[in-house]
């Protein structure tokens, strides 16, 4: 059946009045906050027409994806399209950061960054991965603040089995001081260091060459801590050089990773601030300020500095709450843009004057498609020791362990959390992913054997009723007419569950389901 708006070759809507009914308001979008008001004075001088706002069955879906990732079920979306309360989307916003779901795929954006992962060439091994997910996963739980959490995994020492944070030092590739270094700059700073000068990388890699790795009679234990010894030695350094130039002062009675914890979660640091910010925003909206969001260097400025200024403003105004930055940007009239660009070109898109289009990520996709059949995923990990077997009721968004075998997954762009880097996640379109979705046996036993298929054929009263349900639980909004002309030129006056199989792989296989728009 065909799509309304989008298309497999531009899966961004079209704005004809019957295709752009469903996706965007008919009115200009408004300044809401002070994120919007530097925005859109931006686009103004250069320009540069934002999209209008987005529908409120596009926002329904698109926060619950972004926040949560989950996509709303059939009730909810029937609910949230039927409130009539004007201030119904900051209410939805609350709602979806108090969930676990938020918590689960808040973590799991945390641990491609940390690189959680029990397999080469990390090699944290499974106890040492559920230690360090536990330990990512209680800090959005709580919402600890971001300096507390970063000076957390800087400075931990101890078990890798039973502090979780200190897993930070041994998720490395190797354990030399200057690639820790590296790791750090990449993960705090969101800088990559193949272009510092070598005397910058070796002056910060000494905050980190006091570390000493223990391993203990428990089989791939090792404790983590300050070699005192070596910060006493005659010849041990007794200064270190700072990112940003400056000396910082070593002693023989402090761990220097304090030291660099303080000068690095300070207000006033130049990278501390803006890179956590400008990952909050690329996670949200798809594309960094500085863009890619962990390349922050003179070389490749912010595509709006006052924009990238205060969030950073806002994010230390907010005790560096992480969760209070999320529903800033959520509730701005620049998140909520529909993705029906009327400004098109590098500058509009760099300046976000549309929401970007881009896939699921693998995770939220199979669960989404899971959440629509009825139907779970089986996963395991037969290397390295012991076996490890998941619960099929575990939602891919909760999976701990990078290494996690999985071909869905894998085929989708899974990050290989090697690195820690962005672009390790994949959201471009692969024609292996087409045919998967199109002409594999594991996607047609779900659709075909799924009981939330099954329940769609029992319940369903009649075809418009069925086309109803299916719409709000796949794209969670209602049919056009012209959509719901198409389904009754196919289907009977009550639907068939082959009808019913049918008419969800249409829907299933089209870019407005795979795409966040």
């Amino acid at each position: 059946m065909a799509q309304a708006g989008m298309t497999a070759q531009d899966p961004r809507p079209k704005a004809s009045p019957e295709a752009a009914a469903p996706f965007e308001l008919a009115r200009e979008p408004e300044a809401r906050c002070r994120l919007d008001e530097i925005l859109f004075a931006e686009l103004k001088r250069k320009g540069i027409r934002p999209a209008r706002p987005c529908s409120d069955a596009v926002f329904l879906r698109r926060a619950s994806l972004d926040a949560a990732g989950t996509l709303p079920t059939a009730d909810e979306a029937r609910s949230f399209l039927a409130d009539k309360r004007p201030d119904k989307r900051a209410r939805l916003i609350d709602a979806l950061l108090a969930r676990d779901e938020f918590v689960d795929f808040w973590t799991l954006r945390w641990c491609d960054t940390l690189r959680v992962k029990a397999e080469f060439p990390i090699n944290l091994w499974p106890n040492a991965v559920q230690a360090y997910h536990r330990w990512v996963r209680e800090a959005v739980r709580v919402d600890m603040p971001y300096d507390r959490m970063a000076r957390a995994l800087l400075t931990a020492s101890g078990s890798n089995f039973r502090n979780g944070p200190v897993n930070f030092f041994r998720a490395v590739q190797s354990k030399d001081p200057a690639s820790v270094a590296r790791a750090v700059a990449l993960t705090f700073m969101g800088c990559r260091t193949d272009r510092w000068p070598r005397a910058r990388l070796d002056g910060m890699a000494l905050f980190f060459s006091q570390i000493a790795y223990k391993h203990t009679l428990e089989w791939k234990e090792e404790v983590i801590v300050w070699d005192q010894a070596r910060a006493s030695a005659p010849k041990a350094p007794r200064s270190a050089m700072l990112p940003d130039g400056s000396r910082s002062a070593l002693t023989a009675d402090r761990d220097p990773r304090f030291a660099f914890a303080d000068w690095l979660t300070r207000p006033g640091n130049p990278w501390f601030a803006a890179a956590a910010a400008n990952r909050v925003w690329f996670w949200l909206m798809g594309r960094g300020i500085v863009h890619e969001p962990d390349d922050l260097r003179p070389d490749n400025p912010p595509s709006c500095p006052a924009l990238l200024a205060e969030l950073q403003r806002e994010l230390v105004a907010g005790r560096f709450s992480l969760r209070s930055l999320v529903r800033t940007i959520m509730n701005s009239s620049a998140y909520q843009l529909s993705s029906i660009p009327r400004s098109t070109g590098p500058a509009a898109e760099a300046l976000f004057a549309a929401y970007p289009v881009r896939r699921l990520e693998a995770e939220v996709l199979v669960d989404a498609i899971n959440q629509i059949t009825g139907t779970t995923e089986t996963y395991s990990s037969p290397i390295p020791e012991p076996f490890t077997f998941i619960p099929e009721n575990k939602r891919s968004i909760a999976l701990a362990d990078g290494s996690t075998t999985s071909a869905f997954l894998e085929l989708f762009g899974r990050p290989s959390r090697d690195t820690g880097m962005a672009l390790e996640r994949s959201g471009k379109p692969t024609a292996g992913q087409s045919l998967h979705l199109l002409n594999s046996s594991h996607i047609l036993q779900k659709l075909q054997r799924g009981p939330a298929m099954l329940d769609f054929f029992t319940s369903a009263r009649n075809t418009a009723d069925g086309v109803e349900r299916l719409y709000l639980a796949i794209l969670s909004r209602f049919p056009t007419e012209a959509e719901k002309a198409a389904a009754h030129s196919y289907a009977g006056p009550a639907l068939t569950q082959a009808e019913i199989v049918d008419l969800a792989w249409a829907l299933m296989n089209g870019p407005e389901f795979l795409c966040k728009h």
